[in-house]
């Protein structure tokens, strides 16, 4: 199974990006899929997760302003991010959970990751 991440860039604060994660080997289906993001010096954190076709779960810091969700026909789960903050500037990370139905938001929850996209957002 291979995650791909892409959608990361240079925002201003107050924009806005959408990340994509796509799945190859495997189909999302209604396993759970989750972004999480690692800003330098600190831990990977969990971020937003989506399991079924549209049960959501967020972080408190991005609830409001990101918007998790799957379209099945392309094998993709997305994260609308807006009203991006500097705080907001890490790399991002999606990850898919096989074995259980529930949102983890931990790292050990997830046995597939991509590479991530890095998101930079300047004040």
């Amino acid at each position: 199974v291979q995650l791909q991440a892409s959608g990361g860039g240079l925002v201003q604060a107050g924009g806005s990006l959408r990340l994509s994660c796509a799945a190859s080997g495997r189909t999302f289906s209604i396993y759970p899929v989750a972004w999480f993001r690692q800003a330098p010096g600190k831990e990977r954190e969990f971020v937003a997760g989506i399991k079924l076709k549209s049960i959501s779960y967020y972080a408190d810091r991005v609830k409001g302003r990101f918007t998790i969700s799957r379209d099945s026909a392309q094998n993709t789960v997305y994260l609308q991010m807006n009203n991006l903050q500097p705080d907001d500037t890490a790399h991002y990370y999606c990850a898919a959970r096989w074995e259980d139905l529930r949102v983890g938001t931990l790292m050990t929850d997830y046995a597939d990751w991509g590479q991530g996209t890095q998101v930079t957002v300047s004040s």
